[in-house]
């Protein structure tokens, strides 16, 4: 089977109270819909745990609207460490999640009325379209973009899923080896440098930066592409210091942005790709785990700067769990979607405020 891409399934979140961040990200960010809950013992990530498993808890949640998930998660075998410095951007690793939105200007008075942390302005980002800069409950920061195309528009929410991240990077070049060659983020919507109205109020934000803005030409395919939609990466490189690693001395899973993750098809396809180009799988979970309400094969890469890409193989996912409907993705064409009335039944897991 050749490689599939289906989009981004979701950003993982280590957080310190799982229940409080999700109900939060309910409340202000319009993730309402529960795929699954799962405590257990992460076995495979020794390589990022310390080399001993951990116990945890993950809530995965998604937006009506379209867009990746939030994979928030909490580590209860042990308490999540903070970074010991204060993060800036540039910084190696993911520096911001990108969510999209119907009207960024609304979205910015909305969160304004409501008391968020906004840390930007409303401003326009070197392409020209409205974004800001909003902090979570635990000080992680996220972009608000304007999206391309949306799943559902009448949701709660004006605010729908992840369409992306902000990623550090020493040299971009090296980068776009994996984001372009092999991820297919083929299209350059800006390079530009230098001091950016945009990220005034971000911390390290009035330095010098170059940011290269990348999207898919290619149209995304599979079962769940149409949920999760056109993606972006965006590249910044900082000029006038030395970038550190967000995650230096810490545990995947630790407090922060921990990994970026795609949906696929074809591991084995994939694979061979990642390894000519020099990316190996440095965790692999071989046969299908099993996540309770989920099931599937995952797989973790570096970028060249350590930054953490999940692959997720989608094996088994409820679509209404009180009934006990799921979904074998083993059995369908890996480039055809799934039909819009299907995965518009995961309304059903909504949860309410």
């Amino acid at each position: 089977m050749e490689k599939v891409i289906s989009g981004i399934q979701q950003i993982g979140i280590g957080i310190p109270d799982v229940y409080k961040a999700t109900d939060w990200y309910r409340k202000h960010f319009g993730m309402d819909i529960k795929v699954f809950e799962d405590a257990a013992t992460a076995e495979l990530m020794l390589p990022y745990t310390g080399g001993k498993p951990h116990d945890r808890t993950a809530i995965l949640t998604l937006n009506m609207k379209g867009g990746g998930g939030f994979e928030i998660w909490q580590y209860t075998s042990r308490t999540p460490q903070p970074a010991d410095f204060d993060l800036m951007m540039g910084d190696l690793g993911i520096n911001c999640g990108k969510i999209k939105t119907i009207d960024v200007a609304k979205t910015f008075e909305e969160m304004s009325k409501a008391g968020l942390d906004i840390v930007t302005p409303l401003e326009k980002n070197p392409a020209g379209d409205d974004t800001f800069f909003v902090k979570d409950l635990y000080g992680n920061i996220w972009q608000v973009v304007k999206g391309v195309e949306f799943f559902k528009k009448k949701t709660p929410s004006t605010t729908g899923g992840v369409v992306g991240a902000v990623i550090g990077s020493t040299v971009i070049e090296k980068s776009r080896a994996l984001y372009s060659d092999v991820l297919g983020y083929d299209e350059v919507v800006y390079d530009e440098s230098g001091t950016f109205a945009d990220f005034s109020g971000l911390p390290g934000g009035n330095e010098s930066y170059r940011r290269v803005l990348l999207r898919h030409s290619k149209r995304r395919e599979g079962g769940f592409s149409q949920m999760f939609g056109p993606t972006e990466i965006e590249l910044i490189e900082v000029k006038e210091r030395e970038p550190r690693k967000i995650y230096k001395d810490r545990y995947w899973g630790d407090l922060g942005f921990i990994h970026l993750c795609f949906d696929i098809q074809g591991m084995d396809a994939l694979e061979k790709d990642l390894e000519s180009n020099g990316f190996p799988f440095t965790v692999d979970s071989a046969n299908s785990f099993d996540m309770g309400e989920a099931a599937g094969r995952f797989t973790y890469v570096e970028d060249p700067d350590g930054t953490l890409i999940e692959f997720v193989e989608t094996h088994k996912v409820p679509i209404m769990k009180k009934i006990g409907w799921y979904i074998d993705m083993t059995k369908r064409d890996p480039r055809k979607n799934l039909p819009n009335w299907m995965i518009g039944a995961l309304r059903f897991s909504r949860m309410k405020g």
